[in-house]
């Protein structure tokens, strides 16, 4: 059976997968493969995320210095790479989950103007 395709997948705006795996690793480190499930099941299978867009995104935060990697063993005993928010990553995090509020707020005012 072909896996449903997200409605939201390739409308994300820009910044919102780098929120969302920042916001994933505050509850610890974790490798690439739960990072995505942990999106997905939370986002209750509507986001969807693909590994083209995850793995370079992983590495642009890293670069962005807003998480480390580390080398590990995973669950089923395969060498995998961990990644762990930084403190710069938490103040990003910080930062971005605001504006993110700032502008879901702006777009209901849009979208349901109040009574006048």
């Amino acid at each position: 059976m072909p896996r449903r395709e997200s409605p939201l997948e390739s409308e994300m705006l820009a910044g919102t997968l780098d929120m969302l795996i920042l916001q994933t690793l505050v509850l610890g480190p974790a490798h690439g493969h739960t990072i995505a499930h942990a999106i997905e099941h939370g986002s209750q299978d509507v986001l969807a995320v693909e590994h083209g867009s995850l793995y370079p995104a992983l590495h642009r935060l890293e670069d962005r210095g807003w998480i480390a990697s580390f080398w590990g063993t995973s669950e089923n005993n395969r060498r995998a790479r961990y990644y762990r928010l930084t403190p710069a990553g938490r103040k990003r995090l910080l930062a971005q989950t605001t504006r993110w509020q700032q502008l879901v707020e702006a777009i209901g005012r849009i979208l349901k103007p109040a009574e006048r």
